[in-house]
């Protein structure tokens, strides 16, 4: 299916049969509990559009090697310290324990989800960035890359995590470690992470030059480009 079929579909409200209907849907009480909620923020618990789901989706993507002994992850770029981390390095930074919302593209959202990691902030911190980082590169196996501002990716809801569930990410979902941007539509939470590079212009990644949304708020439902 190609994107503008996709993006089609949805806007005619014909979302369960373009995918296939492979959803587990929440309940109706869980969703009218959301959408009746409001965050800290002001903003409903439910992005507009958006309906609950029970489980994790997989959405696809060309995976990497999830294997623990051969990870690295580079921060670099717009630093003036840059370094790489091995997966046991990763598990001796402090360790973030975090229940959030995240909204796909598609739809769906996954309410209450659980995870852990270590915060980019701390990541991006200890690199020492140069006045001139503005922007963050999400790396990814394969060449996939996804693109958030700075402030976005500072935010201390934002992890390089290793758990979902309290259990290791499998690799459907980017083993061994993967972003975790939940503000943002889940695309721009790259799978399969390698690096995280700072830089001073914004570069649009794999999606946004596909015609995906540079910015991808799900309360502003920006979505297509």
């Amino acid at each position: 299916m190609s994107r503008r079929d996709l993006l089609q579909g949805l806007a005619a409200g014909s979302l369960l049969s373009v995918l296939g209907g492979t959803y587990a849907l929440a309940d109706d009480d869980t969703a009218r509990r959301a959408r009746a909620e409001k965050r800290a923020d002001g903003r409903p618990r439910l992005p507009p559009g958006q309906f609950p789901i029970q489980y994790l989706r997989p959405m696809g993507g060309r995976e990497g090697d999830p294997s623990y002994g051969k990870f690295k992850l580079r921060v670099h770029g717009e630093v003036a310290a840059p370094y790489e981390l091995d997966f046991a390095s990763l598990l001796k930074l402090p360790q973030v324990d975090q229940t959030c919302d995240v909204h796909c593209v598609t739809r769906w959202s996954l309410l209450d989800s659980h995870w852990r990691g270590v915060r980019v902030a701390d990541l991006i911190a200890r690199a020492a960035p140069k006045p001139s980082a503005r922007f963050v590169i999400f790396e990814a196996a394969l060449g996939y890359t996804s693109n958030v501002s700075l402030t976005d990716a500072t935010k201390p809801n934002v992890l390089v995590a290793h758990q979902t569930e309290k259990r290791p990410i499998p690799i459907a979902h980017g083993a061994p470690v993967r972003a975790l941007v939940p503000d943002l539509y889940f695309w721009k939470s790259a799978k399969w992470l390698t690096g995280i590079r700072l830089s001073s212009r914004d570069e649009p990644g794999y999606w946004e030059v596909r015609g995906y949304s540079n910015h991808a708020d799900p309360w502003k439902e920006e979505r297509d480009g």
